[in-house]
């Protein structure tokens, strides 16, 4: 221990709050909370530490502490530090893929069901977690076709295509009764929670009432709906009967490595499962709960977690206002002894998959050095995409911790005169990118890759010089097939990149820039050319254009649409005039 982190030490406090731990180049690597600052900040110095811990340890120049009026209060600031932040050793969870639930929308006039992933509407509903879309689409399409809510998410002024199958009630040309609504919903939720005997009732009517009418198609249809909600009983009565939505978490550790495995069961039944491996840092049991703690802010809580650790048990009852148990016998213990072999099957796999890989700390240290900057925690990648300067976007993704971390991706739509231009385009993107940054006073990176070599970085370089920015620079240089052979510092010397798994790890990333650039211009090019059909279209204004889309969101369903099918929305001339002009493409 150096000076300054004795005096540091002596001077903790036995209070809760949290801890920041820094670099020699002041740069916050850790954050933790604890409920006696003193007593957990000085385990780190006054132990033997082996792994990440020993590694974090030997990084720490020096620490500070912001002391809070409880443990609960410490969880919440921890956990804004992180995302402010991104400190080297802590864990973030990149992956921002949400189950999809069903929404109930109540409390507008003309109620609607819909697939969400956020939860943020209070007077909406929410049913699931479903295991995928297609699964939660299936429910929805057996309610639309019992139940007669409307379908479209905005009323429209002329009745569609429901209306006229018996599916929709018709709030565009009908008053519906409040009350009438009411029990429509008391049914829908009824159905969602489980008690569906009068769905299948329903069902099994419209059934014999299409076959008495040889009308065999229709029967089929609603004999496949009857089929796939028989399924999900079936399902439902093998797992809980008491449709309790539950987590079982199970989890396996060695050699400093922790594997954590959450059954999700929703409405008694096992819908899927999450998975993560990490590199232990500190105390086991604090661990995992830090990983739980952080994983529940962000999805659903069930109403009971079941995990075999006591301890762990004990740190989450502070922090999650819902059951937690730790099982003895019975059922939960069998599904518990489940997940733990789950875990410990993943743990296996994943170390037979990736034990010839460098971390991606090793790689990221690697690359500091060959720059001659301090290691690169937060890394952003530009790239340009358009096609003969129309639909011109820049694209931006960026990497915490050598993992891509989705949720601070931008793109942005090329507005300069030359389209064309790469170096143009990439001085537009590096300034709004850039000068947002400053002016909304938040965190820049620790380094910026562009795509490209010299005419590129000095073009960054000189943007930055402009708005009194000081950010690393890279670039990743091309051979004649386009192909990356070296990188590129911003004193625009060459550097050959030797180590074949720092290639592969930059080669990705660049890979990830590109794929979003494409992806993104070929959505933008047809938006582009969706909305160019519907010129020249006599009688589709603006309004009618994008009642359309709504209805017909890709040209693959405009050019299925019947004559008969565009009349519910358009006048009839101007929907035989669109299917005309949808020939052509």
């Amino acid at each position: 221990m150096n000076d300054i982190l004795k005096k540091e030490i002596e001077l903790l406090k036995d209070l809760p709050g949290c801890y920041l731990m820094y670099d020699k180049n002041n740069t916050i690597i850790y954050v933790g909370k604890a409920k006696n600052l003193k007593k957990r900040v000085s385990q780190y110095f006054l132990r033997v530490h082996n792994g990440k811990t020993a590694a974090m340890v030997s990084r720490v120049d020096h620490f500070e502490t912001i002391i809070t009026s409880s443990e609960k209060e410490a969880l919440i600031l921890e956990m804004n530090l992180i995302q402010k932040n991104h400190p080297r050793y802590n864990i973030l969870l990149m992956d921002d893929k949400h189950y999809p639930y069903i929404e109930l929308h109540k409390g507008i006039k003309d109620p609607y069901i819909s697939i969400a992933r956020n939860l943020k509407n209070k007077k909406s509903s929410y049913y699931g977690p479903y295991p995928s879309s297609s699964s939660a689409f299936e429910v929805i399409s057996i309610i639309n076709s019992i139940f007669p809510l409307r379908k479209c998410s905005s009323v429209p002024k002329s009745p569609c295509l429901y209306y006229h199958m018996h599916q929709c009630l018709g709030p565009c040309i009908n008053k519906i009764d409040a009350t009438k609504y009411d029990e429509i919903i008391d049914e829908i939720e009824s159905f969602l929670r489980g008690n569906n005997d009068n769905v299948i009732k329903k069902l099994k009517e419209k059934i014999n009432f299409y076959s008495k009418n040889m009308e065999y198609e229709n029967a089929l249809e609603y004999k496949k709906r009857l089929d796939s909600l028989l399924y999900i009983n079936e399902k439902q009565n093998v797992e809980f009967l008491d449709k309790l939505d539950r987590d079982f978490i199970g989890f396996y550790t060695n050699e400093n490595y922790v594997s954590i495995i959450i059954l999700i069961y929703r409405q008694g039944l096992l819908i899927g499962k999450k998975k993560f491996f990490y590199e232990l840092l500190g105390e086991l049991n604090d661990f995992i709960s830090d990983i739980l703690l952080q994983y529940y802010q962000h999805n659903t809580l069930p109403k009971e977690i079941i995990i075999s650790s006591k301890e762990i048990c004990n740190i989450l009852i502070n922090y999650l206002n819902i059951t937690i148990i730790q099982p003895k016998i019975g059922k939960n213990i069998d599904i518990i002894n489940i997940a733990t072999q789950n875990a410990q099957d993943y743990f296996s796999s994943y170390l037979q998959t990736n034990q010839n890989k460098e971390t991606n700390e090793k790689l990221l240290d690697e690359l500091g050095n060959l720059l001659n900057i301090p290691t690169p925690y937060h890394i952003e990648l530009f790239d340009n995409s358009h096609l003969q300067g129309t639909n011109a976007i820049g694209a931006m993704v960026a990497y915490i911790n050598g993992e891509e971390y989705k949720k601070m991706n931008r793109k942005f739509n090329i507005e300069s005169y030359n389209k064309k231009d790469d170096i143009s385009s990439m001085k537009e993107v590096i300034y709004r990118r850039y000068s947002r940054l400053k002016e909304e006073n938040q965190q820049m990176p620790d380094l910026i890759i562009v795509d490209g070599g010299e005419n590129q970085i000095q073009a960054a370089k000189e943007v930055l010089s402009k708005i009194d920015v000081k950010i690393n620079l890279a670039g990743l240089v091309k051979d004649d097939k386009h192909r990356t052979r070296a990188l590129m510092n911003e004193s625009l010397k060459e550097i050959p990149i030797e180590n074949k798994n720092l290639f592969i790890f930059l080669t990705k990333m660049q890979d990830s820039v590109h794929r979003y650039a494409i992806s993104t211009h070929i959505k933008k090019r047809n938006k582009s050319m969706f909305n160019s059909i519907f010129y020249d279209v006599k009688g589709i204004g603006e309004k009618r254009k994008e009642l359309l889309i709504k209805q017909f969101p890709t040209l693959i369903d405009l050019k299925k649409a019947s004559i008969e099918e565009l009349s519910q929305f358009i006048p009839k001339e101007s929907a035989i005039e669109l299917v005309k002009k949808l020939e052509g493409f």
